[in-house]
């Protein structure tokens, strides 16, 4: 669960990235920014796989830039489904999904699994 708030926290940081960086993303408070964070986190926990499943054809085709598309997809289907959460079309989406992979990389490797001591596991 600690997991998942520590990614929750960098995925907002990414979209208010995004949000300040890039025009047709938008949010109307505070608590829409965590709420799509929190829902992003979700989608990308149970819908991405699948559908990185259905579209490995494409992505192989297209040597794993189409994996950029689908996480715009992705980013906006969370716009679809918060109506606090605005997203003007597919290049904001193109645009802010990279934004937020870019700051969920970052904040991964500061955050990533620490190596147990003793243990020989991650945690």
């Amino acid at each position: 669960m600690d997991r998942f708030l520590v990614r929750a926290l960098t995925a907002a940081i990414g979209l208010w990235v995004a949000d300040a960086l890039i025009d047709g993303i938008s949010f109307d408070s505070t608590a829409w920014l965590l709420g799509a964070a929190v829902v992003l986190g979700l989608i990308n926990a149970f819908v991405r796989p699948l559908a990185v499943i259905l579209t490995l054809p494409i992505t192989l085709i297209t040597l794993g830039l189409f994996l950029l598309v689908l996480n715009a997809g992705m980013l906006a289907l969370a716009g679809w489904m918060l109506p606090g959460f605005h997203i003007a079309g597919f290049w904001p989406a193109f645009l802010g999904a990279i934004v937020v992979s870019l700051v969920s990389s970052v904040g991964s490797w500061f955050f990533g699994p620490r190596r147990s001591v003793g243990r020989g596991e991650f945690r």
